[in-house]
């Protein structure tokens, strides 16, 4: 006979809770974009509790669906449950009795969501039109040449922002073909790292040579700052894709209102978009960028202009 043992639930006094220390173990274990979003949501609860003078932790369960339904008011359901999983996180890491289990949680977060109508918003694809035009406007200088790189490639390997300034130089194989293999070793779906191959086009692969022979070989990062005419050995930030795609809109002379719909997202999205309406099947383009969740992908693909009567 196989027994359980059950979850001890620990007393302690409200003066001695300090969850941030607590917040240090899970290191490492999650994104740091992860832990910076659970911070920022826990600190909102507790400010929340100290205003409304209630305990934060333990928390009762009426507590928490007060929390949650003012938040609803103004709060996309998303960032709502988001913030109920932060509170049930400190709790289980406190080793307190955890109410955000409780159905009544469950019926206050189905209200929010139901009360929400509005769809959520999507990056605008930066399809195979957008990219050859942003791609034409680029200078004839360093910044011009991994800029490209940087654009094709996001593009063919269907690539999040993070998983673009993350590459390494050692992650791309360049093939006898002219193409290239990639090895994209961690990415928000992937958070142990197993990775996953993808592969670019003759086109796409000279691009990058291109900058490889500029940049020289010295440098850890695929892609790397350029300062005062040289490479600068460190990655680049997030945000260096965002401001590429909306300034490569922009020199590509489109309207305002439309460079406000791209994001960095947009490589990733366009791209799919694009296989979607060459033929490719759900389950291709899941592999092909890395998805796990055919939901996330149907997001993508719903605003591609692809009519299957045509």
């Amino acid at each position: 006979m196989i027994y359980k043992v059950p979850f001890m639930v620990h007393k302690v006094p409200h003066s001695a809770i300090d969850w941030r220390s607590q917040f240090q173990r899970l290191e490492g274990a999650y994104a740091p974009a992860t832990m910076r979003s659970y911070r920022a949501d826990v600190e909102a609860f507790e400010t929340w509790c100290q205003e409304n003078k209630c305990d934060a932790f333990p928390a009762s369960v009426d507590t928490v669906c007060r929390f949650l339904q003012e938040q609803g008011a103004n709060k996309a359901p998303s960032t709502v449950r988001r913030r109920l999983y932060a509170i049930r996180k400190v709790h289980r890491l406190l080793q307190l009795e955890d109410p955000t289990y409780d159905e009544d949680i469950n019926l206050t977060f189905r209200r929010i969501r139901r009360a929400k109508h509005t769809r959520p918003k999507q990056a605008k694809g930066l399809t195979r039109e957008y990219l050859e035009r942003f791609l034409d406007v680029q200078p004839d200088n360093p910044w011009g040449l991994r800029n490209r790189a940087m654009l094709s490639l996001g593009y063919e390997l269907l690539a999040r922002r993070s998983e673009l300034v993350a590459l390494t130089t050692s992650d791309l194989e360049f093939l006898s073909d002219g193409t290239s293999r990639v090895i994209i070793r961690r990415s928000k779906a992937d958070p142990f790292g197993q990775g996953r191959i993808a592969f670019t086009s003759k086109i796409t692969s000279k691009a990058v040579l291109d900058w490889l022979a500029w940049r020289g070989p010295d440098i850890t990062y695929l892609f790397c700052p350029i300062y005062q005419g040289k490479a600068v050995d460190r990655d680049l930030s997030t945000t260096t894709v965002k401001r590429l795609v909306k300034s490569a809109a922009k020199a590509a002379g489109l309207e305002q209102e439309i460079i406000d719909t791209f994001s960095g997202h947009s490589l990733r999205v366009g791209a799919a978009q694009d296989l979607l309406c060459a033929g490719y099947d759900a389950a291709a383009i899941m592999r092909a960028g890395g998805w796990k969740s055919i939901n996330i992908l149907g997001r993508y693909l719903e605003v591609a202009e692809h009519n299957v009567w045509a």
